[in-house]
């Protein structure tokens, strides 16, 4: 990690040492005011992208995450709606060289999956991802409606960070129930033919952690660190209720908490409820293309205003 700020460092250093060098040129007329103009921008922006990025400075921001989906009530359209987001955050990922893993995945009964959960890793995963906990809300004509009408569905996304062995989060025996199963894969075919998929409950907190790997063994331990991701996240969540509670626009990510809508009919829109961040441009959203959505949040979140409203104020 500190090459990754030193080598950050040094980007910025060289190109504020090119413009300062062609500022100098131009002003004795030995370079003109596009070169120069060119310089101050590339500097600008390694500086813009090094401050964004000092924002991602907590030490859960360089964990893995776990990225889990669910549809909302719908039905075939909502299963349809969590394979969309399925696809744009494994499209996001693989965009940043990030890994993914399939944790587990419950496919829907026509279309779509009922619950599917990745494992992302790579630098700064958890930093980027966890600004999109929360309930996604899709406006379309339905491909499953033979009438051709409007439908609203709506799928929560929770991220939760990777517990790595720095980091202890104790379970007590007691508190656990897990259970075995078999698992299927898509269209009804059973992966294998042994109880060998892993479901934990966690009785104090209610929260279930499955896993569907082909080995008990690993199914267990994937489902443990899962379960011990999501009790670090709600320890996260209980420091930063202070912080969380002073930014009234960003609000708990709760179910019915809308943080984002995408109306792809009877026009084409994204946008971000909470920081007013939108694009016309759904294809490339849908794609991955999260980056902008990603950074507004990150930066309302450490300043309790938006990148156009700190910048106004510059």
């Amino acid at each position: 990690m500190n090459e990754y700020w030193i080598h950050m460092y040094q980007n910025v250093a060289s190109h504020l040492e090119d413009f300062v060098v062609l500022f100098d040129f131009w002003k004795a007329g030995d370079a003109t005011e596009q070169e120069t103009q060119e310089a101050f921008q590339k500097a600008t922006l390694f500086i813009e992208e090094a401050e964004f990025k000092s924002t991602l400075n907590k030490p859960e921001d360089e964990l893995p995450a776990i990225l889990q989906i669910n549809p909302g009530a719908g039905g075939t359209e909502s299963c349809d709606w969590a394979a969309m987001l399925a696809r744009m955050y494994v499209r996001w990922a693989e965009k940043r060289g990030y890994n993914v893993d399939m944790q587990s995945e419950t496919p829907g009964e026509e279309a779509g999956t009922k619950s599917v959960t990745y494992k992302i890793s790579g630098l700064n995963a958890y930093g980027w991802l966890k600004s999109e906990s929360g309930v996604h809300r899709l406006v379309r004509i339905s491909p499953f409606d033979s009438a051709a009408k409007r439908h609203t569905s709506f799928c929560s996304v929770w991220i939760y960070p990777v517990v790595d062995d720095n980091i202890e989060v104790e379970v007590n025996p007691a508190d656990i129930r897990i259970d075995t199963y078999r698992s299927s894969g898509a269209g009804g075919q059973h992966v294998n033919t042994t109880d060998s998929a892993v479901r934990i409950t966690h009785h104090p907190t209610g929260i279930v952690v499955t896993s569907s790997e082909k080995s008990q063994h690993q199914n267990r331990d994937i489902a443990m660190k899962a379960l011990k991701s999501r009790l670090y996240q709600m320890e996260l969540d209980r420091r930063n209720a202070a912080i969380n509670d002073a930014h009234e626009s960003k609000g708990d990510a709760g179910w019915g908490n809308q943080i984002r809508s995408y109306v792809l009919q009877p026009y084409q829109m994204v946008k971000d409820l909470r920081t007013g961040h939108e694009t016309s441009d759904t294809k490339g959203v849908l794609d991955g293309d999260l980056d902008a959505f990603m950074a507004a949040t990150l930066a309302q979140d450490v300043s309790g205003k938006s990148r156009a409203e700190a910048r106004a104020e510059d």
